[in-house]
């Protein structure tokens, strides 16, 4: 997935660190790498890219479907 903070702080927080981004800044995370997004310090504007066939939880059972409008 990547993150492209647009406006706002983004931390994101993995197992062993937290990255703090700002706008302008973006972060790429391997896939099967746990990561949370966190916008603490007020709303954050980011895109997001991920690959089509990535569960929006990271796992099938819990994610939302999705639908072709």
């Amino acid at each position: 997935e990547l993150f492209l903070v647009l406006g706002g702080t983004l931390e994101m927080e993995f197992r062993d660190r937290t990255e703090v981004l700002e706008a302008g800044e973006l972060i790429v995370v391997p896939r099967g790498v746990e990561h949370r997004p966190c916008a603490r310090r007020g709303e954050v504007k980011l895109l997001l890219v991920d690959p089509r066939d990535m569960p929006n939880t990271g796992d099938a059972a819990t994610a939302t479907v999705a639908v072709e409008i």
